[in-house]
């Protein structure tokens, strides 16, 4: 039986999806230039759609592991456990497909944007400042997402937003205005090292503008990017961004003339009118009947988007080796998840010693996150969860673990009827009309921030909500595109509060005679006035509870959905004044005291939290989260963790969110000015070991090296070949002078260049290496650095953004080698003479 070309497995994939092509009508084409491609039943082609949200597992598909967030992978610097999530991810959705052949196996997965500034909402999604180890950590996850079949993708990454994107306020409005300098050196090189690995079957552009052209029109810089690839890459949009193109940004007169533009350009499936294609169909085809695109151009981008079905094997039928792939949330990726959790974790300080835990005593675990796991818009929905006192308890013993959160509990009398505001048990009902406060009356108020405020009902056990009308008392957690679980309070001169709830910008009110509590009012004046009764203090609470502990773990940090997340940049950087006052009750209480931050972002410790002497910080780690934190905190696992973004000592530290010049504003690990002005809070790279590592000396292979030829191709962060004639050995002597075990992640940067050159960045990373140190044990770790690195781009006489090189400057480099970015003891000299000819 003949076999059409597109179905044999045997041949090449560009050979089959031309085959395929050819065999589809022009109506059939266009067709597949929407999100949601039909079924072409007289081929047997079923639908299909691009994008299965897979950032730190599965997302949006009921239960998944949840691991780390991206920004806590990063924290690992571990490429191997990187690449073992991404491949329980891709294991796990490719169970999701089985289960439902609806379910992409386009993930639209990993984010590779800089973390430029930790003010971004989505700095959780993102890996690091470093445009080289975002594009190192992102291969690893893309690899584990790719699978490692020759034909066969287990699911085919997209990497997300191309490109320039660091804000959140008007972002499909603002440019990212980049000099040439910035492109090559900062935002392309993040992107490079996946597509060019192969590792990477799509991009997505991203919403804002770059230098005034919105970025889903940028044929050039896309052309840029497709000739890194050994393959062919389709472009998505992102959602809604077609319709921006006109209605914001101003780049086109309709909306066919729109999406004419950005087939032009370039990209080449249209996520645009959710699942209805007819529109974008309808716009293509009069893009056509007008002249504005050619077959050629739809052909184009067809072709490239039924090569990226079938290397996820969609048209191999027995011959994909996936097929039958994937269980969710098995025993493996649960222990991968912990290791995950743990490795993620980083020591800041611990200038009192206090860690690891003792191994006798007790130990108080308070703050609003001590017993709750916070997932975030891109999360998965866990199978189960282990809160940070779930995790001390299984690891001390639950007799020595207390708990308190730090939430005043209130009861709100309504000024003008002297009713309580009471829940029912099921939460249905949130009605004003309790004589006295008793139970049902009683709400646990959180403070996260700026006014913003949840509360947790005594009798119900769940969250105040707007989700529904009247209010109601039974959402399980903060979430949801729009939260409607928040509010913000608003004191009068009397000490009376009055609420608005954010999601719909209304005001609570208590309907006359009814007293049923609703979100309806337009003006303050509308809103019901609440005479709050506190019942019990959190700040008391927690200072009785650790006062009584030996030691005290004090877990304060965000919640994602909170004070920045995807559409809403952070409003500043301080650790909210509510996580400070947590903290100061319980350190006042107990001086053996470890603040325990878990965010989705570095924090500015101002007074009262900066001069804490014990900190450590976790990313919000998925269901894991309690069992990571308590192996390190306890010692059973010895810390790993290192920053991979900075955390500034000053909010000026971290610059304008909307200027993209690093460079300029000093900003960034490899800009921050050299002595007090620069120096951070905790620099990127940092993260304490429990041994004691020194630094005993650096040597180089080779201290003289002639100088690479110019090119184009910025190298990634590890040379793929160490033994390269461009690659020099650095080789740095370390030694753990502790009495425990250390695991040391060892740094080699470059300290500027030859002061007669173009100026170069204050440091740059250059590699970096892991040994395990025994107590007392030396050991030798080599690092491999290509010299490549050392380029800046030289902009060429065309003016164009991409015409021009990176180019090695001969002269005296300084390479120096130690634990962060600022902490460099060991120091060797490098001469670049003139490239050999």
């Amino acid at each position: 039986m003949d076999v059409p070309a597109f179905r044999d497995h045997r041949l090449p994939t560009p050979e089959r999806a031309v085959d395929l092509l050819s065999r589809l009508s022009r109506d059939e084409r266009v067709a597949m230039l929407h999100q949601h491609a039909p079924a072409v039943e007289r081929l047997g082609l079923a639908p299909f759609h691009t994008g299965c949200e897979a950032l730190h597992g599965v997302a949006w598909l009921g239960e998944a592991t949840v691991f780390p967030q991206p920004v806590g992978l990063a924290a690992t610097w571990d490429t191997d456990l990187v690449r073992r999530v991404g491949d329980a991810t891709a294991s796990e959705v490719r169970a999701k497909h089985r289960a439902d052949p609806s379910v992409s196996l386009n993930v639209w997965a990993p984010v590779v944007n800089t973390l430029r500034h930790p003010a971004w909402g989505r700095n959780e999604e993102g890996y690091s400042e470093d445009p080289h180890l975002t594009a190192h950590l992102a291969t690893a996850y893309s690899r584990g997402l790719r699978g490692d079949h020759e034909r066969v993708w287990k699911t085919v990454p997209t990497l997300k937003h191309f490109l320039a994107y660091n804000n959140e306020t008007d972002r499909s409005s603002t440019s990212s205005n980049l000099d040439p300098r910035t492109l090559h050196e900062e935002e392309l090189p993040a992107f490079r090292e996946p597509v060019e690995a192969g590792v990477a079957g799509a991009v997505m552009p991203s919403y804002n503008q770059v230098n005034g052209v919105p970025a889903h029109l940028q044929g050039a810089l896309f052309d840029e990017l497709r000739s890194w690839a050994p393959g062919s890459v389709a472009l998505v949009s992102d959602a809604a961004a077609p319709a921006f193109l006109v209605t914001l940004q101003g780049a086109a007169s309709d909306r066919a003339a729109g999406n004419a533009a950005m087939v032009r350009a370039g990209v080449d499936s249209f996520t645009d009118d959710d699942a209805d294609r007819g529109p974008t169909v309808r716009r293509i085809e009069e893009a056509l009947d007008r002249g504005l695109l050619t077959a050629d151009d739809v052909d184009r981008a067809v072709l490239r988007l039924l090569e990226l079905r079938i290397r996820s094997g969609e048209l191999d039928g027995e011959h994909d080796p996936y097929a039958d792939l994937g269980e969710i949330d098995p025993p493996e990726h649960r222990a991968l998840a912990r290791e995950a959790a743990a490795r993620g974790v980083v020591v800041l300080r611990d200038d009192a010693r206090a860690l690891p835990l003792p191994a006798s005593g007790t130990v108080a675990v308070v703050g609003p996150l001590a017993d709750v796991v916070l997932t975030d818009w891109y999360s998965g929905t866990p199978p189960y969860a282990v809160t940070p006192v779930d995790g001390l308890r299984a690891a001390l013993g639950a007799d020595r673990v207390e708990a308190a959160t730090g939430a005043d509990v209130v009861a709100l009398r309504v000024a003008a009827t002297g009713r309580y505001v009471a829940v029912s048990e099921d939460g249905a009902r949130v009605v004003a009309d309790a004589a006295a406060a008793d139970k049902a009356t009683h709400l646990e108020v959180t403070d996260w921030g700026d006014g913003v405020l949840t509360f947790r009902s005594a009798a119900s056990g769940r969250l105040l909500t707007g989700a529904s009308w009247p209010l109601r008392a039974d959402a399980g957690r903060v979430g949801g595109w729009e939260v409607q679980e928040s509010f913000r309070r608003h004191v009068h001169p009397d000490g009376s509060w009055s609420l608005l709830h954010l999601g719909s910008g209304r005001w609570v009110r208590a309907q006359r005679d009814t007293g049923v509590l609703c979100a309806e009012g337009r003006t303050p004046e509308d809103a019901a006035r609440f005479v709050p009764r506190v019942l019990e203090s959190g700040a008391a609470r927690v200072a009785e509870v650790a006062g009584r502990c030996d030691a005290v773990v004090v877990v304060v940090g965000n919640d994602p959905h909170l004070g920045g997340r995807e559409t809403q940049d952070r409003p500043h950087l301080m650790l909210p004044d509510a996580a400070v006052e947590v903290w100061r009750a319980a350190a006042e209480a107990n001086p053996r005291a470890v603040l325990t931050i878990v965010s989705s972002y570095p924090y500015v410790l101002g007074p009262g939290a900066g001069d804490a002497s014990t900190v450590v910080w976790s990313s919000h780690a998925g269901q894991e989260l309690g069992h990571g934190l308590a192996d390190v905190l306890t010692g059973a696992v010895e810390p790993t963790g290192r920053l991979a973004q900075t955390w500034p000592a000053r909010p000026e530290q971290a610059g304008d969110l909307f200027d993209y010049d690093t460079r300029r504003q000093q900003v960034t690990y490899r800009h921050l000015p050299a002595g007090e002005l620069g120096t951070p809070a905790f620099a990127f790279g940092h993260g304490l070991t429990y041994g004691d590592v020194a630094y005993h000396g650096l040597a180089l292979s080779r201290d003289v090296v002639p100088a690479p030829a110019p090119t184009q191709d910025h190298p990634p962060l590890r040379p793929a070949d160490p033994a390269a004639a461009g690659v020099v050995t650095a080789r740095v002597t370390v030694r753990n002078d502790g009495a425990r075990p250390a695991e040391e992640l060892v740094q080699v940067y470059a300290l500027g260049g030859p002061a007669s050159g173009v100026p170069t960045p204050e440091r740059l990373l250059l590699g970096y290496g892991r040994v395990r140190l025994a107590p007392g044990e030396a050991a030798v770790v080599d690092v491999p650095v290509d010299v490549a690195r050392l380029a800046v781009w030289e902009q060429g006489t065309g003016g164009g953004m991409l015409d021009g090189v990176l180019r090695v400057a001969p002269g005296e480099y300084t390479l120096a080698a130690g634990p962060s970015s600022v902490d460099l003891p060991a120091r060797r000299r490098l001469t670049v003479g003139a490239p050999a000819r």
